[in-house]
C-alpha cells in the first residue's frame, strides 16, 4: 500500500510538471528542474546548508533521489564537503583526487515551511523560464505587426495583451487624439524588445513609419509578393504621410497597386490610422525627379541640386508656394523626410532675384580684383567664370574668344587677374605666420594659403595637429535632431573643399608626420599600357565631375 502511495505520488509530480509547462509554453525541463532545485533547498535545511546536495527527478518515473557530493581529496578539511581517497576508494576502487563521490541520501518528507519555500521557488523559477520563453519569442519579432486586446491604460500608456505576452503602447507611440478602453482590439508594429527587472518589455507603435510600410504589405499582395517595394515612408502621425513605392516589373504600375481599385487599398490604411491623409509617390534614381514628385501635390519649376551639401532649391510659381510648403511647413518637411535632401522652398521671383545678386557680386568681384569696368567685368560673368583663378589660368584663346575681346585684352585680363592671386597669397601667408601655422605644414603639397589661414584659425597650427584632424573636422559635418538638419562649420566649410579632397590631405599630413608608411608605388603603374587607363581614368573622373558641376 505504501509503495502504491509512492508511486501515486510520483505521477502526480509528473503531472504537475506537464501541466505547468502546458499552461506556461514552457520546456516540461525546465519546471523539472525548478522542481529539483526547490527539493535541493529543502533538503539542505534539514541535513544542513554546509553540505552540497543534488535532487534528480526521473523524467519517465518521477523518482526523485538525493545525493550529497565529496569531493576527492587528501587532507579533509570540511566533513561535510570532502572525502579522503581511501574512504572514496573503499566506495569506487577508480576514484582518484579531484574526483566527487555522490553519498545517497533518504528521502525527506516536506513540512509546511519547507513546502512554501519549495513551492516560491518553483513559481519564481517557472516564471523566469516564462519571461526568457517571451523575450526569445518576441525578439525575433520585430518589425512584424501584432494584434492584440488592450488589458488597461495607465497614464496615458496602453498595455496590450498579446496572448502569450504582454506589450506596450507608450503615449508617444499612440495616434494623436486616439483613446482605447478596456477590451478594444489593437494593431500595432513591435519596434524593440528589451529585457527589464520585471521581465521582458515588448515596445509597440502605430506611428512608427514601418507600421505603414507593414500595413501596406498587408493590404497590397504585390508588396507582399515583393514585386512592389515600399523605398522611405515620412509622417506625421495621425495627419499626413508620404510613402515612396517603385516596381521591380515595369507592367505593373507601384502607385496604382497600393491606391487599388477606386482607392479601396489605401482607404484601408487610412481607416486603420485614424483618417491619416497618405500621398503616394513614386519613387525615381533621379533624385531630381524624386524630389518634384515627392512635393506634390505642389507643381515645381525646376530644381537645382548641391549634392555635396545634400541640398536641393526647388522653385516653383508664386501661387503654388503655400501648397508646396504646406501647412506649419508640412509638406516640404515630409518631402525632406521622405527623400533624405534638405528642400529649400523659392519662388520664381526670389529665383531670379537670387541669380541677380549673385551675378552682381561675381561682376563686383572681377571689379576690385581685375581694375577693370563694369561692363567688362559684367562680360566676363555672364560667360558663366566664377572665381578669379578660373579666369587667370584658363585658356587665354577661352577669353579671345567672347565677344568684343581680342588675344592682347586677354592677355591683359590674365597678367591682371594673376597679379592680384599672387597679392592675395602673399597677404594670406603673412597672415598665416602671424597666426603660428609651421613652415612645415605650409610645404605640404595641396594646402593652398587659404586653406594655411583657415588651418590657423581653426587652431590647427603643426602637420601633427592636421594629422590628427578628421574629415569632418575640415569639411564639417551635419546631423539630424528632431526632424531638423543642424550643420556644424569645419576649417574648410568656407573654401568648398571636397570631403575626398580632404582626406588625401590628412593623409599626406600622417605620412610626413611618419605616423603612417607612404603607400608604394606598383611596378603596373611604370607601363605604357598603365598610364593610358590611368588617363582614361583620370579624363573619366574629369569628365564625372564637369557633369556634377553642371548639374549643381
Amino acid at each position: 500500500m505504501a509503495d502504491q502511495g509512492v508511486s501515486a505520488n510520483r505521477i502526480e509530480l509528473l503531472q504537475i510538471a506537464d501541466a505547468v509547462a502546458r499552461e506556461k509554453s514552457i520546456d516540461k525541463r525546465e519546471v523539472l528542474a525548478a522542481m529539483e532545485d526547490a527539493i535541493q533547498r529543502a533538503a539542505r535545511s534539514r541535513y544542513g546548508a554546509e553540505n552540497d546536495i543534488r535532487a534528480e527527478i526521473d523524467p519517465k518515473t518521477g523518482e526523485t533521489r538525493l545525493n550529497r557530493l565529496l569531493e576527492v581529496v587528501e587532507t579533509v578539511e570540511n566533513d561535510a564537503t570532502q572525502i579522503t581517497l581511501a574512504e572514496a576508494a573503499r566506495r569506487n576502487p577508480a576514484a582518484r583526487v579531484g574526483d566527487f563521490i555522490a553519498e545517497p541520501l533518504p528521502p525527506i518528507d516536506f513540512g509546511r515551511i519547507a513546502a512554501q519555500n519549495a513551492k516560491q521557488v518553483i513559481v519564481q523559477r517557472v516564471r523566469d523560464a516564462e519571461r526568457e520563453r517571451q523575450y526569445d519569442e518576441y525578439k525575433g519579432r520585430i518589425g512584424e505587426i501584432v494584434s492584440g486586446v488592450v488589458k488597461r491604460v495607465e497614464y496615458g500608456n496602453v498595455i496590450v495583451d498579446l496572448g502569450r505576452g504582454e506589450g506596450i503602447v507608450r503615449r508617444d507611440e499612440a495616434l494623436p487624439r486616439e483613446n482605447f478602453r478596456t477590451g478594444d482590439r489593437i494593431r500595432a508594429y513591435i519596434y524593440d524588445v528589451r529585457r527589464e527587472q520585471r521581465g521582458p518589455q515588448i515596445f509597440l507603435s502605430r506611428t512608427h513609419p514601418q507600421f505603414m510600410a507593414r500595413l501596406f504589405g498587408q493590404e497590397v499582395p504585390e508588396i507582399y509578393d515583393g514585386i512592389v517595394e515600399v523605398v522611405s515612408v515620412a509622417r506625421d502621425p495621425g495627419s499626413r504621410a508620404k510613402i515612396a513605392v517603385r516596381s521591380k516589373d515595369s507592367s505593373i504600375d507601384p502607385v496604382g497597386a497600393c491606391v487599388g481599385m477606386r482607392g479601396s487599398r489605401v482607404q484601408a490604411v487610412v481607416g486603420e490610422l485614424q483618417g491619416e491623409k497618405i500621398d503616394i509617390i513614386p519613387w525615381s534614381a533621379d533624385a531630381a525627379t524624386f524630389i518634384v514628385n515627392a512635393l506634390a501635390p505642389a507643381e515645381v519649376a525646376k530644381v537645382v541640386l548641391d549634392e555635396e551639401a545634400g541640398r536641393i532649391d526647388a522653385v516653383v510659381p508664386d501661387e503654388q508656394l503655400s501648397l508646396a510648403i504646406g501647412r506649419r511647413g508640412q509638406n516640404v518637411r515630409l518631402a525632406s523626410q521622405l527623400t533624405g535632401w534638405d528642400i529649400d522652398i523659392m519662388t520664381e521671383a526670389e529665383e531670379s532675384e537670387r541669380r541677380q545678386k549673385e551675378f552682381a557680386e561675381r561682376t563686383q568681384r572681377f571689379v576690385d580684383a581685375l581694375d577693370a569696368d563694369e561692363m567688362l567685368a559684367q562680360l566676363l560673368a555672364s560667360e558663366g567664370f566664377d572665381t578669379v583663378e578660373e579666369i587667370a589660368y584658363v585658356d587665354s584663346r577661352e577669353i579671345a574668344s567672347i565677344e568684343g575681346l581680342d588675344e592682347d585684352t586677354a592677355s591683359e585680363i590674365q597678367a591682371r587677374a594673376r597679379e592680384h592671386l599672387e597679392r592675395v597669397a602673399a597677404e594670406q601667408d603673412q597672415r598665416r605666420r602671424e597666426l603660428g601655422v609651421t613652415d612645415e605644414l605650409a610645404a605640404l603639397e595641396g594646402l593652398a594659403p587659404a586653406m594655411l589661414v583657415a588651418l590657423g584659425e581653426a587652431g590647427i597650427l603643426t602637420v601633427e595637429d592636421f594629422a590628427g584632424c578628421a574629415t569632418d573636422d575640415l569639411t564639417g559635418w551635419t546631423e539630424k535632431k528632431q526632424g531638423e538638419t543642424i550643420r556644424h562649420k569645419g576649417a574648410f566649410s568656407d573654401l568648398d573643399v571636397p570631403a575626398e579632397e580632404a582626406e588625401a590631405l590628412i593623409m599626406a599630413a600622417r605620412v610626413a608626420a611618419g605616423w603612417i608608411a607612404p603607400e608604394a608605388e606598383t611596378p603596373e603603374a611604370e607601363t605604357p599600357e598603365a598610364d593610358a587607363a590611368g588617363g582614361e581614368h583620370a579624363g573619366g573622373e574629369q569628365a564625372g565631375g564637369e557633369a556634377a558641376a553642371a548639374q549643381r
